[in-house]
């Protein structure tokens, strides 16, 4: 069984190898007709010589008789090749489809091709056609694989630049900062809240910073535990926090949740929680109220 498989996948290198010229020629022209190439994103000529160096590959890796196991070592360069243009048709905007088709429209040619060669059982066909029809099925989810990989890499790329744009830590007084959060506050995002705050209390040398949720529309039992582990991380860092934005229904959910902010200082606005910042530092801002009457 072995010799034959042996005879098989050297019929598919052969093929490979002495037809080149004319399958590369089949094949472009079946890319170009199923629009795969988008001239938008993909010149002709480009494209062209990704399918010559994906054959070159592919002939080299099948004379060693072996077309089924694409994880080998021989498939290495196929594999790398095939990375690369998976992530970059990615980032270009095709879609998984699109990019699957590069290696599922060579199929036509190579099964034309293993029809026309000599052949003295059908059965030796058949298995050729099947050997290559793995080979090229396990080729092409390979590139969707990575283009799935690489996208979800991108939008994990994205949400954390959001989360990062969505926590401006700004220095509204000397020794004083501020965090106004808007949205929903989960797990990730506190992580994030409390690495940029952490980092500018030690830039700025602040000794109060001011927690702003006007902007976040419900609170619930961990989004007030997310809250009390930024305050106690703050407070390791010796600055005083403060929680500004207690709207009425916002502290109404807290008390009916039994969620313990007694020890958090809190003000039903940011302009409250200015104030009382200046006091603590025993400042006042020109223009502010006189102290005592926060």
């Amino acid at each position: 069984m072995s010799v034959r498989r042996s005879l098989l996948t050297t019929r598919i290198h052969e093929i490979l190898k002495n037809h080149s010229s004319e399958l590369l020629t089949e094949w472009f022209s079946n890319l170009s007709n199923s629009g795969v190439r988008r001239d938008a994103l993909m010149k002709e000529g480009e494209l062209r010589e990704q399918c010559a160096e994906f054959l070159r590959l592919l002939t080299q890796a099948s004379q060693h008789g072996n077309v089924t196991d694409i994880n080998a070592s021989v498939y290495t360069p196929v594999r790398e090749l095939l990375e690369r243009l998976s992530r970059s048709r990615s980032l270009q905007g095709f879609s998984p489809s699109e990019t699957a088709t590069f290696i599922f429209s060579f199929k036509q040619p190579l099964f034309s091709w293993l029809r026309r060669e000599p052949s003295s059982q059908l059965q030796q066909v058949a298995e050729d056609m099947w050997n290559a029809t793995q080979l090229l099925d396990k080729l092409g989810l390979f590139t969707t694989e990575v283009h799935q990989r690489t996208r979800e890499e991108v939008i994990m790329r994205q949400q954390q630049e959001m989360l990062e744009l969505s926590t401006p830590v700004v220095q509204l007084w000397d020794r004083i900062v501020a965090l106004p959060l808007i949205g929903t506050l989960d797990s990730g995002r506190t992580q994030t809240v409390m690495e940029t705050l952490l980092q500018r209390i030690v830039e700025t040398g602040a000794e109060i910073a001011i927690i702003d949720i006007t902007g976040v529309p419900t609170v619930d039992t961990l989004t007030a535990q997310h809250l009390i582990k930024t305050v106690t991380a703050t407070r390791l860092m010796g600055a005083e926090c403060v929680i500004s934005g207690i709207r009425p229904q916002i502290a109404q959910t807290i008390v009916h949740l039994g969620v313990d902010l007694s020890g958090v200082v809190t003000k039903s606005s940011l302009a409250g929680a200015f104030r009382w910042a200046l006091r603590r530092i025993n400042q006042n801002a020109p223009g502010s109220l006189a102290p005592g009457k926060v």
